[in-house]
């Protein structure tokens, strides 16, 4: 592994952490689908030299802007995408990058988007009700808050934010509406559940509406699959969570691709015809220091996962396949080894 890098404007969380998990190897071909303040990416690239390259992509424009400035200084080895995470198959098949060596999701808010003005992503602004990652997104924090039903304002605060005072909270929204700034929603939610302690009782409120505004959770469900598609053999999946339900989805994901026979406990025979495409790399979730916490309060919930691609035997075949159609036009027809081998893959599945 190289060298630590830090930056002055944003601070990576589980930086040294993740450059380890992907096994970043000079030479190789990484993406980072969130790449923010470019954090992570440098890491990567300064890691990777010489030879490296790097997709990096995000949704937020500011984010981009921020990210190119940094990444400058590593000229054509560097790739920036301004776009959600779910086009990352369609990204990658327009760039030519694939397949690759390692995929990292630092999933969540970052320090640049939290401190900027006029998104609305936190309380300690008064800004306009946004939440938006991207301004050309159709819906905003604003439109859910003041259109949606009682019922459907609980079931989003409820399941997104795991707040239990959903519904006296979604009552107390649609009693007050019209709500146009971040200061007039939290100033609602406290009257609605009072301060205890030092979080706010608006934090899972609006983490909830901002999940729901960017459809994070069904998004990440999505891209975890095309994630798996791009990793060439041994490649790295590194995922970084922040919540609960962020990391329950990662951790049933790598989960059930690790494993053989996913039907139904109790089922008499497998009819599921599973097969693992991915290995546990750490089965116990990686989480900050205490000194990086220290250093920095918002990394003190960051869960990282990783996983490594491994290859199928129907894909094994498939790139047999390709083997042998070159081999024999190499070598007047006359069997390969992978041919050999093929057939005796074959062999040991009928037996």
């Amino acid at each position: 592994m190289g060298q630590e890098i830090s930056s002055p404007v944003h601070t990576p969380v589980l930086l040294n952490e993740a450059i380890e998990a992907l096994d970043v190897q000079a030479g190789g071909r990484y993406i980072d689908c969130t790449v923010g303040g470019g954090g992570h990416a440098a890491a990567i690239l300064e890691n990777s030299s010489p030879g490296g390259q790097l997709l990096g992509i995000d949704a937020d424009p500011e984010a981009v802007k921020t990210a190119r400035v940094r990444l400058e200084a590593f000229g054509k080895s560097v790739l920036i995408e301004n776009n959600n995470f779910i086009n990352l198959e369609a990204i990658c098949i327009k760039n030519d990058f694939m397949p690759v060596h390692g995929i990292l999701f630092d999933l969540g808010l970052s320090s640049l988007q939290l401190n900027s003005g006029g998104r609305g992503f936190s309380f300690q602004h008064d800004t306009p009700l946004d939440m938006r990652f991207n301004p050309e997104q159709r819906v905003s924090a604003a439109d859910i808050v003041n259109t949606s039903s009682e019922a459907e304002l609980a079931y989003i605060i409820r399941t997104y934010g795991e707040e239990s005072c959903g519904y006296r909270i979604a009552r107390c929204i649609v009693r007050e509406r019209p709500l146009k700034t971040t200061a007039e929603l939290a100033g609602v939610i406290e009257q609605a559940v009072p301060r205890r302690g030092r979080i706010h009782p608006a934090t899972k409120t609006f983490q909830a509406l901002r999940i729901a505004v960017n459809h994070e959770l069904e998004n990440l469900e999505a891209v975890l699959k095309q994630a798996v598609r791009l990793l060439g053999f041994e490649g790295r999946l590194v995922v970084i969570s922040y919540h609960s339900l962020e990391d329950r989805i990662v951790k049933r994901f790598m989960q059930q691709e690790s494993k053989g026979c996913i039907c139904p406990p109790g089922t008499p025979i497998c009819i599921c015809k599973h097969t693992p495409c991915l290995k546990l790399i750490s089965r116990k979730v990686i989480t900050p220091s205490p000194e990086e916490v220290n250093n920095n309060p918002r990394s003190r919930s960051a869960r990282l996962r990783v996983a490594e691609r491994i290859i199928t035997q129907d894909e094994w075949c498939e790139t047999a396949d390709r083997l042998c159609f070159l081999g024999k036009a190499d070598a007047g027809g006359r069997k390969k080894p992978s041919i050999m081998m093929k057939e005796r893959l074959k062999t040991i599945a009928v037996n």
